[in-house]
């Protein structure tokens, strides 16, 4: 009887610890168009953890329709600041707000650790004077994103004269700071593939890295634990991604399919949650996207504990329509993601815990 008893709690125990875990979920939608008026909707989410610990998010405020960059004359740059690791947010705060006719898009940000510089990055274009040409800009905080300075125009750096009326843009989300400082992000031009830039100074000028790498669209740069860089790349029509690998600091690529990273032809995020090398007791990558190889649905995040080799099946943040995805690693060690749910309507952050995401299998020690 006793032996019975001692089960039984335990089934309880391990119910209750189950329930626990799968009503731990908290959506808050940070932007959606019914919080101002005569916005039509917010796009392409971007998420940092600045170096204070403040939470950045970033995103399109598309005011007269939802078309992208090219198709709308009024496109601004908005944000949103939490210092409580994602559980109040302030006011919604504009950053780029050019006049009528001129638009900025797809916001990415690059943390740069050593002189706590954010860098925030965007594409830029006149459709008045220069229909379909793309400048690519940056602007950089040095307060942990409370105050920003004048856009610079780095178009002339890191895209080649003869793509000027090519279809190019940085790709949203985030881009890296290596373990040399290095500052690198990725540029997608349609006609002459996926290619790199980066800058040596911490942002003072920047370069580009011209060598193509393809198949890719919309991708994601990490470094991995042996010094190699890692592309994580949407590609249209195949229902999953493709890794590109660089041992020479994107001089060559050696690129392959994983068939693994099912997705329906979306950007996604990838970042390094722990590091032995920092004094973790793992590695571990995480990468979140739509897990679906037709639709824009099931906001998924996997775990790979081999730099990428393999993942985990991942657990499911929103079983419903979403897209875009950016992640970043809060102050308290939980995983903060923001996300677009339910077909562009609400742009909504979670933070979920490493204990939760594995069932209780896995926390950073």
């Amino acid at each position: 009887m006793k032996t019975i008893l001692i089960l039984l709690l335990a089934v309880l125990s391990m119910v209750s610890y189950s329930q626990t875990i799968n009503t731990a979920l908290e959506f808050k939608d940070l932007f959606n168009a019914e919080m101002k008026d005569g916005v039509s909707c917010y796009r392409i989410p971007a998420l940092i953890t600045a170096p204070n610990g403040d939470i950045i998010a970033a995103i399109d405020e598309r005011v007269p329709s939802c078309g992208d960059l090219k198709w709308s004359k009024d496109i601004n740059i908005v944000i949103r600041r939490s210092s409580d690791n994602g559980q109040t947010w302030s006011e919604i705060e504009t950053v780029i707000d050019y006049p009528l006719g001129q638009s900025a898009s797809d916001p990415s940000m690059i943390v740069d650790q050593i002189t706590g510089t954010i860098f925030l990055f965007f594409n830029f274009m006149d459709l008045d004077k220069e229909k379909d040409v793309y400048y690519l800009r940056v602007m950089k905080s040095t307060d942990n994103g409370k105050t920003w300075s004048q856009p610079r125009d780095i178009s002339s750096q890191i895209a080649k004269p003869e793509w000027h009326t090519h279809f190019k843009f940085i790709t949203s989300g985030r881009g890296i700071q290596t373990s040399t400082g290095k500052l690198v992000h990725t540029l997608v031009n349609l006609e002459e593939g996926l290619h790199l830039f980066a800058s040596d100074d911490h942002g003072e000028n920047w370069y580009l890295i011209n060598t193509p790498v393809s198949p890719a669209n919309e991708s994601k740069i990490i470094e991995l634990s042996d010094g190699i860089w890692m592309i994580n790349s949407r590609v249209q029509n195949k229902g999953f991604r493709y890794i590109h690998s660089s041992v020479d600091e994107g001089k060559t690529w050696v690129s392959r399919p994983d068939t693994t990273l099912i997705d329906p032809g979306c950007n996604a995020s990838i970042i390094r949650y722990s590091s032995i090398a920092d004094g973790d007791d793992k590695n571990r990558l995480l990468f979140s996207n739509a897990k679906m190889k037709d639709d824009r649905m099931n906001m998924t995040i996997r775990i790979s504990y081999d730099e990428g080799k393999s993942w985990t099946e991942g657990k499911t943040i929103y079983a419903g329509s979403s897209a875009y995805s950016s992640m970043t690693v809060l102050p308290n060690g939980d995983i903060g993601l923001f996300f677009e749910k339910n077909n562009y309507k609400e742009n909504v952050f979670i933070a979920v815990s490493l204990e939760w995401l594995t069932d209780g299998e896995d926390t950073l020690k």
